[in-house]
C-alpha cells in the first residue's frame, strides 16, 4: 500500500509539473486598433484614452484624432505608456504623396503605416484593381522604407475573389516587393470569404507583421463583400475562428505587434472578454 500510494505522488507531482509548465500561447503586448472606439474619441480624448490604459493596453494602431494635435496625442500617450506602433493611411493620399502620412507616423513614434481598403468598384475587386495596387504599394512602401517606415496592407476579405491557381490576394502579395511591402492580417476578414487564417499565415510568413483580433458570431454565412453587419463582431472566442490555432500559426509566421479591434456596438463589455481570453490561452 506504500508503494502504490508513492507512486500516485509522484505521478500526481509529474502530471502537476506539466500542467505548471504550460506556457502562455499569447505572450506579446496588448494592443488596439483605435478604430474599436470610434464612438468614444468625440465625448473626449483624455478621458478616452484613460479607458484604453485601464485595460492594460499598451500598443495601439491609429493615427492623428480630430479634436487634438498629433503632438499634443503624443504627449498624451506618452503619459500612459501607450506606444502608437502603427498608424492608418488612405489609399488615395498615400499614393499621391507619403509626405502627410511620413510625417505624423515620425510624431507619433510609428514603424507601420497600414492601408486597409484598396478602392474599387461595387461590383467587386478586380484584376485591374490588384495591379493598380501592386504598383501604388511598391511606389509608395518604397519610400516609407526610406524614412524608416514599413507599409502593410490589411486584408477585407474582397481580395480573395478567384484567380488562376489561387485568388487576387495571392496575386497581390506575389507581385509586391518584399523589401517594400508587408501585410496585416484580420482574421476575420480572413475568415469571413471562407478562407483559413491559420493557413494563409502559414503560406506567406514572414510577410505577415501585424495582426487585427477580431472573432466572427458563429452561424454567419461570409462573402466577398468585405463588409457585415457590426453586430457580427464578438468577443474572441465566443465565435466561429479558431482563435487558438491562428494565434499559433501567427506565432510561427513571426507577427510583430497584435491589435484587437472591436466593431461591435457591445465594444466595451466585449474587450475585456477578449483580453482574459486571449491571456488565458495555453500553448
Amino acid at each position: 500500500m506504500k508503494r502504490k500510494g508513492l507512486g500516485l505522488l509522484l505521478l500526481a507531482l509529474m502530471f502537476g509539473n506539466l500542467s505548471y509548465a504550460q506556457k502562455a500561447l499569447y505572450t506579446k503586448p496588448i494592443g488596439l486598433q483605435a478604430y474599436t472606439f470610434r464612438g468614444s474619441w468625440p465625448n473626449g480624448i483624455e478621458a478616452t484614452l484613460d479607458t484604453i490604459k485601464s485595460l492594460g493596453v499598451t500598443e495601439m494602431e491609429g493615427g492623428p484624432i480630430k479634436g487634438m494635435s498629433t503632438e499634443e496625442l503624443r504627449k498624451q500617450l506618452d503619459k500612459r505608456g501607450i506606444k502608437m506602433v502603427s498608424i492608418g493611411a488612405d489609399y488615395n493620399e498615400l499614393a499621391k504623396s507619403t509626405d502627410e502620412t511620413v510625417k505624423n507616423a515620425k510624431i507619433l513614434g510609428a514603424k507601420y503605416v497600414m492601408v486597409a481598403w484598396i478602392p474599387h468598384d461595387s461590383k467587386g475587386f478586380t484584376l485591374e484593381n490588384a495591379k493598380k495596387a501592386v504598383a501604388d504599394f511598391n511606389k509608395s512602401g518604397k519610400t516609407l522604407k526610406e524614412n524608416g517606415i514599413t507599409l502593410t496592407y490589411h486584408n477585407h476579405g474582397y481580395e480573395f475573389v478567384p484567380y488562376e491557381d489561387g485568388t487576387l490576394f495571392d496575386y497581390i502579395v506575389k507581385n509586391t516587393n518584399p523589401e517594400y511591402v508587408s501585410f496585416e492580417m484580420d482574421i476575420l476578414w480572413t475568415a469571413f470569404p471562407g478562407q483559413d487564417p491559420a493557413a494563409l499565415l502559414t503560406k506567406y510568413g514572414k510577410r505577415w507583421k501585424l495582426m487585427h483580433l477580431k472573432d466572427l458570431k458563429k452561424g454567419v454565412v461570409g462573402n466577398l463583400s468585405g463588409g457585415t453587419p457590426t453586430t457580427n463582431d464578438v468577443a474572441l472566442g465566443t465565435g466561429s475562428i479558431d482563435i487558438p490555432t491562428v494565434l499559433k500559426a501567427a506565432k510561427k509566421a513571426g507577427i510583430e505587434h497584435y491589435f484587437i479591434e472591436d466593431e461591435s456596438p457591445s465594444y466595451l463589455k466585449q474587450i475585456p472578454v477578449t483580453i482574459a481570453y486571449i491571456k488565458g490561452l495555453k500553448e
